[in-house]
């Protein structure tokens, strides 16, 4: 492709005028169109090493400016004023200069907040933020869930809610989503909504928002239940094959697989000589030492397991 472009100053034996200099893209040179001859070559392209033949491929493609960040209310799309007080040599400012970076900065969050949707965002993604960090949850599976209330807000599911329950729904869908074992147990224990309005929540974003989302997989708890009782990787393969059996044989239809995968590491911790009680499991799990004993029982006598005695 061959394009009009002003040159580069001219070496002084050129007598080409300006106006008859184009640029050849795919030669990388400056050409004169008069006489032939090559200006300057091997010029280095400073445009992106992708192409767009569309505004909105264009716009998709770029790279410029910083990452989304889903878990801002504004996506991290405005700047923030730093609270610092410092300049940029990063000396201290003087009494009369910080408080005029303070009113900048008071005009700045309201200027980042403005409607009711802005808002729910910011207080919604605070708690998500909060409620992420004590349950360990990965960055990806926080977009996720900010990803998953952004929409609940889009279709006003939100209204007339507790912003607490919808969000604790809305971690608890991305993690069935992200394969992470989080029960809604763990995840109420740490809003002030109740297990029940939490699960109200879930189910209606799971009816209104259309959200696929896998059946829970008692062995995604393994590994978690696991390395919390510090069990070796032989005993949490054991427990992985165990549930795989019962799995083949319909015996996890329609139980909890946080329970199903507690009794396996249960039994499995037995055959290994790796012996942890019912009730340290059961702690660990988040369920009842009642669940753990009754799985224990359906997987031994299905599963016709033997069980070393103690």
């Amino acid at each position: 492709m061959v394009e009009e472009r002003q040159a580069n100053p001219q070496p002084s034996s050129s007598i080409c005028p300006p106006d008859k200099i184009i640029f050849d893209e795919e030669r990388g040179e400056y050409i004169c169109t008069e006489t032939g001859e090559v200006i300057e070559e091997r010029i280095i392209d400073q445009g992106p090493e992708w192409r767009a033949f569309t505004p909105e491929e264009k716009e998709k493609r770029s790279r410029v400016g910083g990452p989304l960040n889903q878990t801002i209310h504004d996506m991290g799309i405005s700047t923030v004023i730093d609270w610092k007080d410092k300049d940029a040599m990063g000396r201290s400012l003087d009494p009369k200069r910080r408080l005029e970076v303070l009113r900048w900065r008071k005009w700045q969050i309201r200027a980042r907040i403005q409607s009711s949707i802005d808002r729910n965002l910011a207080q919604a993604m605070n708690e998500l933020e909060r409620i992420g960090n004590l349950l360990n949850l990965s960055k990806a599976v926080k977009d996720e869930a900010a990803l998953i209330y952004r929409k609940a807000v889009e279709k006003g599911l939100v209204r007339g809610r507790s912003i607490e329950s919808v969000v604790a729904a809305s971690i608890y869908a991305a993690c069935r989503r992200m394969k992470m074992a989080r029960t809604l147990d763990e995840i109420a224990q740490f809003t002030k909504a109740n297990r029940k309005e939490v699960a109200r929540c879930y189910r209606l974003i799971l009816r209104e928002l259309d959200i696929d989302v896998p059946v829970s997989d008692p062995k995604d708890y393994v590994t978690r239940i696991g390395n919390l009782l510090g069990l070796s990787g032989a005993t949490m393969r054991t427990a992985a094959d165990i549930i795989e059996k019962a799995k083949n044989m319909g015996l996890t239809a329609g139980k909890d697989p946080a329970g199903l995968a507690a009794a396996a590491i249960y039994i499995a911790a037995l055959l290994n000589d790796e012996r942890r009680t019912q009730k340290e499991i059961a702690q660990v799990a988040g369920v009842t030492e009642v669940t753990v004993r009754n799985r224990y029982k359906e997987l031994t006598q299905e599963l016709k397991i033997q069980i070393p005695s103690q």
